[in-house]
């Protein structure tokens, strides 16, 4: 089993979650995380892509789950557009500053600074391609969603997570597996279970999830009507192999 998580931290934050929630982290090969996956490409520069960046970022991070660290990647953050060779989005929440600090901003402030990177034609890295995550039933806004009204505004993005295949290639550089023997399991029909359709993999389909108030469902655990599952896979463009409720342990 591999963890293939949006997640902006670090993949090694992801394992040591997992054993706070009880896990036995020795069942699992590893964990891959979008933050890990940017991290890496923005350290080794191999890609041309990446080589192309430059230093300077502008670089949109959280405030209440603390800012995302960018040690070791050699990158100069600014808060100046004019300044700034490329976007880095971790967060949605505040603006890294260059002592390392967050400056709390709303959706609409931060917005507001893309709609000037956009006119700079400064391309964005997003280092979690989730549009919401769930929290406690609620949905809480995540840096896929300002990356998606970045492309709409004409900005050019690099998605390191999923659906991107990107992710999925280096879980199996993980296992040493095709993408015919594996099976990705998720919540999410934008990300994991539209990934799995790009990567050409197998998947389940957690109702119990992000898409939960969607399907009508009010507590977990509760099964949810076929039908309805199918209709809102189709709206999604995205088409699951199998369907769950959710996991118990």
């Amino acid at each position: 089993m591999v963890i293939i998580s949006n997640s902006s931290r670090r993949s090694s934050v992801t394992m040591e979650k997992l054993r706070s929630l009880g896990f036995d982290t020795s069942l699992f090969v590893g964990a891959i995380t979008s933050g890990e996956l940017t991290h890496q490409y923005l350290q080794r520069r191999d890609d041309p892509w990446f080589a192309g960046l430059g230093r300077s970022c502008i670089h949109l991070t959280w405030k209440d789950r603390g800012a995302i660290s960018l040690e070791g990647l050699d990158l100069q953050v600014v808060e100046n557009v004019k300044d700034a060779d490329f976007v880095l989005a971790h967060g949605t929440e505040a603006l890294g500053t260059p002592s390392g600090d967050a400056r709390p901003m709303s959706l609409q402030d931060l917005e507001r600074i893309l709609e000037l990177c956009v006119s700079k034609r400064i391309p964005m890295v997003v280092a979690n391609p989730d549009y919401v995550t769930v929290e406690a039933r609620d949905l809480r806004v995540m840096p896929g969603t300002l990356a998606a009204k970045y492309e709409e505004i004409n900005g050019e993005v690099k998605w390191m997570g999923k659906p991107a295949k990107i992710i999925y290639e280096s879980a199996m550089a993980m296992t040493g597996t095709d993408f015919s023997e594996c099976i990705a399991v998720g919540d999410s029909l934008n990300h994991d279970i539209k990934g799995a359709n790009a990567a050409g993999m197998k998947s389940v389909f957690i109702t119990c999830g992000i898409h939960a108030t969607e399907l009508g469902l009010e507590r977990y655990g509760e099964a949810a009507d076929l039908l309805s599952v199918q209709s809102l896979a189709m709206k999604h463009n995205a088409l699951p192999s199998y369907v769950l409720p959710g996991f118990k342990w």
